[in-house]
């Protein structure tokens, strides 16, 4: 059963792909998420911060960061022969939210990437994918010196509800990015499962 909004459908023939999004607020991970699992190059569309950009791009708590994406991350993760899964990054900033509706069509669910020097970042992607009834894990992304916090602490700082998993992550190692996106498949799946036993 596809998820409200969603496109997402199994084709019989040849292999399966599933998209998922990766989202959050600016300069929390995304590109990082992305480039860490992604077994080919990832594509990129980063520029860097101009003059103008840097005047309503707040760089509190991501002073050293440099450059930003204007369009989205593109992955590829080969599960087996018939399952591959498409990873999208969205952009982080307001002027570009505009590109999100296109590249959340079919997607199987999302990861929000979450900075806990910049919380309430999260709170626009939060709030898109509860509209949409599109199925989300919180990441924390566990920078160097930032404070860490507990994953219950940091649901109830973003009002999440009680079943969407909140995991600890560090978007550079590969195996930690690859553990974000199989909480977040087990996560869609059993909300898949649990609408078609209410259905029956």
């Amino acid at each position: 059963m596809p998820f409200a909004n969603s496109d997402y459908d199994v084709v019989a023939d040849g292999p399966v792909s599933i998209k998922i999004l990766v989202a959050g607020g600016f300069g929390a991970g995304k590109t990082t998420l992305v480039s860490s699992v992604s077994e080919i190059r990832p594509l990129r569309t980063e520029e860097a911060l101009s003059e103008p950009s840097v005047l309503v791009d707040t760089l509190d708590g991501v002073e050293e960061k440099t450059t930003t994406t204007v369009a989205m991350d593109f992955g590829r993760i080969t599960v087996r022969d018939d399952l591959v899964v498409y990873l999208f990054g969205t952009p982080g900033q307001h002027r570009f939210w505009f590109m999100w509706d296109e590249l959340a069509l079919g997607a199987l669910g999302a990861v929000v990437m979450a900075d806990t020097r910049r919380l309430a970042d999260s709170f626009p992607s939060v709030d898109y994918f509860e509209r949409r009834g599109l199925p989300f894990v919180i990441a924390v992304n566990c920078f160097d010196g930032a404070k860490r916090y507990r994953p219950d602490s940091v649901r109830s700082a973003l009002d999440l509800n009680p079943g969407v998993p909140v995991v600890m992550c560090d978007a550079r190692q590969r195996t930690s990015s690859r553990d974000v996106l199989v909480t977040l498949v087990e996560y869609a799946i059993s909300l898949i499962n649990d609408s078609e036993v209410m259905t029956c």
